[in-house]
């Protein structure tokens, strides 16, 4: 057994148990292996802001790395709503990245938890001019640095329609 294949039945117990009738496609593709659930109930399994749906993704992982140490992160999705969301996030982040080339400022991103900040340190690997740096500290939410490679360290300014 694959350990997607060990994820889907993870997952689909999991789902199971807590009464849920779902209907779960696998994707091994370009962005990693993906479980994608299909049900009439998207809004129980999302929750606010996403907030089930990571903890959900955060379960199968554990378990499935419990059995299988050396098995890849899955990436677990409802609907195409983490697919939306990361699509949009990463564009933004796209965004506020410009104006640190245009301006040479660094710009703080609103705070977001240990996944999505990986997918946008992963966005910036390669870049020649934009480096992200994560805030240290406690808690799950963290806020992301960008700047402009090289600088000498200038403040960072709160992202476009950001309370500070």
């Amino acid at each position: 057994m694959t350990p997607l294949e060990h994820s889907r039945k993870i997952l689909d117990t999991m789902l199971g148990y807590l009464g849920f009738v779902v209907k779960i496609e696998e994707d091994d593709g370009p962005d990693g292996p993906t479980l994608q659930i299909l049900t009439e109930e998207p809004d129980a399994l999302i929750g606010r802001r996403g907030e089930v749906l990571d903890d959900i993704q955060y379960l199968v992982n554990r378990i499935l790395q419990r059995r299988e140490p050396k098995a890849p992160r899955i990436r677990v999705d409802v609907e195409y709503f983490r697919t939306m969301r990361e699509d949009n996030m990463l564009e933004k982040v796209k965004q506020q990245a410009e104006r640190v080339r245009a301006t040479g400022h660094a710009i703080a991103l609103n705070p977001m938890n240990s996944y999505y900040r990986r997918l946008v340190h992963n966005l910036f690997v390669d870049d020649p001019d934009i480096i992200s740096e994560s805030a240290q500290g406690d808690g799950r939410f963290k806020r992301i640095t960008l700047k402009k490679r090289g600088s000498a360290g200038q403040g960072a300014v709160p992202a476009a329609g950001e309370a500070t």
